[in-house]
């Protein structure tokens, strides 16, 4: 166990979890939503710290990030335990497995140092905290973090941005780029869904923004939920007006799994609607995921559409490496 570096001791040995936005408060040997952080004798502590459940080797595409570091390889990790319970979760067998298992804790022990020695050998650029969410592995997560500025790699997160501040502020100084889902514009839909709330994730988004982290969003357009009240035109007016119109918005195409197999995928058409949608408000770069199509996860410029980076499943080439479009001169947001 380590103990764990955001929470807030309160009176009868209870404590209250300040890493993410669930903010649980815990009796003594009772454990967070997450599954993964427990109360010991008036203590919060995370069972997770140097417990990776998978590390593999990415493209940063796959996060997806598309404009940071296109056509590079990051170090992937993560651990069992997520503050969601969605119930369309890809990775529900590592995310829920303590809920699944009787709160058992599984996970071979990789030290941060193993970490960045396996990203160098490896020929990545960077290390990603994903498949679950980083948040609450976060004090593992830091520790790398750390040692990986220190050997020139940077650090991404794949999150669904239910963090708190605190969070993100102590983590920001070695975060180079992340990727928040923004999975409804409906909270309803998120607590049925996923089981948390819509305001700390818009909040999250904003505050990523301020601290000069580089984000991307991704929205998975699940049919008869995320298609409806108007939502898919509420997410892209916030990305364009409230964040810039520079983020990308990664669109993907749901697939049938876990506790949502009765739901049908998406549409095609309804995903190239909602990537008109996203363009319509203004939005520079917009991105189609999960099906194929030999255009829409290209990078053009925004300004004269010339062909910046081609992308063929997770075939890169980059015909451009400036800050500018080469034919018309255009400020282009891609971080190489």
């Amino acid at each position: 166990m380590k103990e764990a570096l955001l929470y807030q001791q309160l009176a009868n040995n209870k404590v209250k979890c300040l890493a993410c936005a669930h903010q649980c408060v815990l009796a003594p040997n009772q454990r967070g939503i997450c599954g993964v952080r427990i109360n010991k004798q008036g203590k919060l502590y995370s069972l997770i710290y140097q417990r990776a459940i998978t590390e593999n080797v990415d493209p940063i595409e796959k996060k997806p990030l598309f404009h940071f570091l296109p056509g590079s390889l990051a170090l992937s990790i993560a651990t069992i335990g997520c503050n969601f319970t969605c119930l369309h979760c890809q990775n529900f067998s590592i995310s829920q497995y303590p809920h699944s298992h009787n709160n058992e804790i599984i996970g071979q022990i990789l030290s941060p140092q193993q970490v960045i020695d396996d990203a160098l050998a490896n020929h990545c650029q960077s290390i990603a905290y994903t498949y679950t969410e980083p948040t609450i592995f976060f004090e593992y997560a830091l520790a790398i973090m750390k040692l990986a500025k220190k050997n020139k790699l940077k650090n991404v997160w794949v999150s669904n941005g239910y963090f708190t501040e605190q969070t993100a502020r102590l983590v920001a100084p070695y975060l180079d780029a992340i990727n928040i889902d923004l999975k409804f514009f409906d909270d309803q839909l998120y607590q049925q869904v996923c089981g948390g709330r819509l305001q700390p994730i818009l909040n999250s988004l904003k505050l990523i923004k301020q601290l000069n982290v580089w984000l991307e969003v991704t929205t998975l357009l699940i049919p008869g939920y995320t298609d409806q009240k108007n939502q898919l035109s509420k997410i892209a007016k916030f990305i364009a007006n409230e964040l810039d119109v520079n983020t990308p918005w990664h669109i993907s195409r749901f697939s049938p799994v876990y506790k949502m197999l009765e739901v049908s995928p998406t549409p095609i058409d309804l995903i190239k609607a909602t990537a008109k949608i996203g363009k319509q408000a203004g939005l520079h770069y917009v991105y189609t995921g999960n099906f194929l199509d030999d255009k829409s996860e290209n990078t053009y410029c925004p300004n004269c559409q010339t062909l910046l980076v081609q992308r063929q499943g997770y075939q890169i080439e980059r015909f451009d490496q400036q800050e500018k479009c080469p034919k018309c001169g255009q400020k282009i947001d891609l971080i190489y």
